[in-house]
């Protein structure tokens, strides 16, 4: 198990709310060491103590925002089987990241920043098993052994269309503005999309819907267990 740098030190907490403000606020690119210490209250060499360098603590941070993501959907499946149905999973996935400013900036030029400091960091495969693509190749087969997908077409195509619904709803509903405005809440859309797109005829019965929601959570604590890895690797825990 992963312990959080920031689980034992103030000042790693501050550090890395001072770095999420700054990096929401201005990109990755834009912002420096010695201003993440300046707003955290500390000294340049105590980010040091805590993250070797700047693109450590900015993988770590990045890392953090999908670790609050994954266990805010587990938590949710958990607590309610029936969001493991794609009509609920699908807004359900898009609400949850986008209440995350700094999650917003993976649609922009800080997303491959991030793929190339985790590549430099050989966590490659772990980063590429937290894309949305990977999501959906690990959850879709088990919704469609459970009976939650219709089965009159392949289950690739059904992955690519969840994949390309997931990616357009999110981009339209992290920019209202681009898209026409809408008759009623774009959630309620998306999941009539999903609904009508991928789910069978006939509603499962409610022990398949328990049996596929375990399931799921348990493909997304492995994906989970990936990010902290991740956060492993680019941190030095301090006590």
């Amino acid at each position: 198990m992963s312990q959080l740098i920031e689980h034992h030190s103030h000042k790693a907490a501050r550090i890395l709310d001072s770095a999420r403000e700054l990096v929401t606020d201005h990109g990755v690119r834009k912002v420096t060491v010695s201003e993440i210490a300046a707003a955290a209250g500390v000294g340049k060499g105590t980010v040091y103590l805590y993250w070797p360098t700047k693109e450590d603590l900015i993988l770590g941070l990045f890392a953090r925002e999908l670790l609050a993501f994954l266990e805010a959907i587990i938590a949710r499946i958990t607590a309610d089987p029936t969001a493991v149905q794609p009509r609920h999973l699908a807004p359900l996935l898009i609400r949850t990241g986008l209440r995350s400013p700094l999650a917003r900036r993976l649609t922009t030029k800080d997303a491959d920043l991030l793929r190339l400091l985790i590549e430099q960091a050989g966590d490659r495969d772990l980063f590429e098993r937290t894309q949305p693509s990977a999501m959906c190749q690990a959850v879709m087969p088990i919704l469609r052994r459970h009976g939650l997908l219709r089965q009159d077409r392949p289950l690739a195509d059904q992955s690519y269309a969840m994949h390309a619904v997931l990616i357009g709803f999110n981009t339209t509903m992290s920019d209202s503005g681009s898209a026409p405005p809408s008759a009623g809440d774009p959630g309620e859309v998306l999941a009539d999309t999903v609904a009508l797109l991928l789910e069978p005829a006939v509603a499962p019965a409610d022990q398949a819907v328990t049996a596929a929601a375990d399931d799921t959570t348990a493909a997304f604590r492995q994906i989970r267990n990936a990010v902290l890895d991740i956060i492993d690797r680019s941190q030095t825990l301090q006590r």
